[in-house]
């Protein structure tokens, strides 16, 4: 199989869907592997490193869809990257279609067999293509949420680990999955004083478990998050419906109940946001403010730390992308329930049930997309 990987063009946008490990493994598995020249730049990665690994350098990302039976990336396709897709193609990269029609209508339109990282399970329930990136953002939150609140862009001015004689900050969590509990982990490293809510009661035995009291746990009832956030200096939203939008859990009238110059870190932004008043912006502008409240609200918060997010990410997606180019796509997800999992469009055919609820589109069924 022709696997291609052009250079991300979304906004500060660094990472690169294949490290150089990851072509060499492709290479030593039969497989071409066409890389867009500068594509692992701002990663770290120069084209020699992936001509050392077996790849082939090609000059545009035109060619690479042109040539490509699988074309591996990072963030969802561009509105030019999706024109460039065609009928039996397979796409597989971050998609988070619930919050975006635009690209959903598009990849239909293609053709192409696109699976999404952000749904693809494993034997635990869990989100093995997402997790990786759910611990690089839900770690950096608490940094960003610390550069937000400083007096000069904007915040309370507060420093979350206190220092002698003054107390800490406070920070508020809400959803206590893998961006949450990394999130609290941090912010309680920093000093703060951390609150976690979710609506698990295993996982906040969990976590009161395993982190000794080092932050509070609570349910995530709208009641103790209205309760919550007007005490808060930071909070961040850490909530994830799996392929789904995410839930708003703020809304714009209770921003007036916060302390002015509180923080919002919303790490569900792909999935639409979480906070009302979210929308998405990027590491050259990351903040606004609403109602006296700074807003952090960056697309892909692991892009920051390009070098780290792309090596975790290349460690988790290697195995199934093998898998895919080794064995086709329909035998690989026939064999792979977990796999079959990241289908979300075949042929013209919506098959991610969440998203077909989100935004109003018949869905057919994963299994009867391996038939068509």
């Amino acid at each position: 199989m022709k696997i291609g990987c052009p250079k991300e063009i979304k906004p500060q946008e660094f990472r690169v869907g294949m490290t150089p490990n990851a072509a060499h493994e492709a290479v030593r598995h039969g497989h071409e592997v066409l890389i867009e020249t500068g594509a692992g730049v701002g990663s770290g990665f120069d084209d020699r490193a992936y001509v050392a690994a077996g790849a082939k350098i090609l000059d545009t990302a035109a060619e690479i869809f042109a040539a490509a039976d699988m074309v591996v990336k990072v963030k969802e396709p561009q509105p030019g990257e999706r024109k460039m897709l065609r009928a039996g193609q397979v796409l597989f990269t971050y998609l988070h279609l619930a919050p975006d029609p635009d690209q959903t209508h598009d990849l239909l339109a293609s053709g192409a067999t696109c699976i999404a990282y952000e749904t693809v399970t494993d034997r635990t329930g869990g989100l093995p293509l997402l997790a990786p990136m759910s611990e690089v953002a839900g770690k950096l939150a608490p940094q960003v949420g610390a550069w937000s609140l400083q007096k000069a862009n904007g915040g309370r001015g507060v420093l979350l680990g206190g220092v002698p004689g003054v107390g800490p900050g406070r920070v508020v969590v809400i959803g206590g999955g893998v961006v949450g509990t990394h999130a609290a982990r941090v912010s309680a490293g920093m000093g703060a004083d951390v609150t976690v809510l979710d609506r698990s009661l295993p996982r906040m035995r969990y976590l009161d478990d395993v982190f000794n009291r080092d932050f509070k746990t609570m349910y995530a009832s709208a009641g103790n998050i209205a309760e919550l956030i007007t005490e808060a200096d930071l909070v961040i939203g850490a909530v994830l419906i799996p392929g789904a939008a995410a839930p708003k859990l703020i809304s714009r009238e209770q921003l007036s109940t916060m302390k002015p110059g509180a923080a919002l870190v919303d790490v569900a932004i792909d999935q639409g946001g979480c906070f009302e008043t979210s929308k998405a912006t990027t590491h050259q502008d990351p903040i606004y403010e609403v109602d006296g409240i700074v807003h952090y609200c960056v697309a892909n918060m692991p892009g920051a730390v390009a070098r780290t997010s792309t090596i975790a990410l290349g460690n988790a997606t290697m195995p199934f992308m093998l898998a895919l180019a080794d064995r086709g796509w329909r035998q690989a997800c026939a064999e792979d329930p977990h796999l079959l999992a990241g289908l979300n469009v075949h042929a013209g055919k919506l098959t991610y049930a969440a998203v077909g609820a989100a935004l109003g589109i018949d869905v057919v069924s994963p299994a009867e997309a391996l038939k068509i």
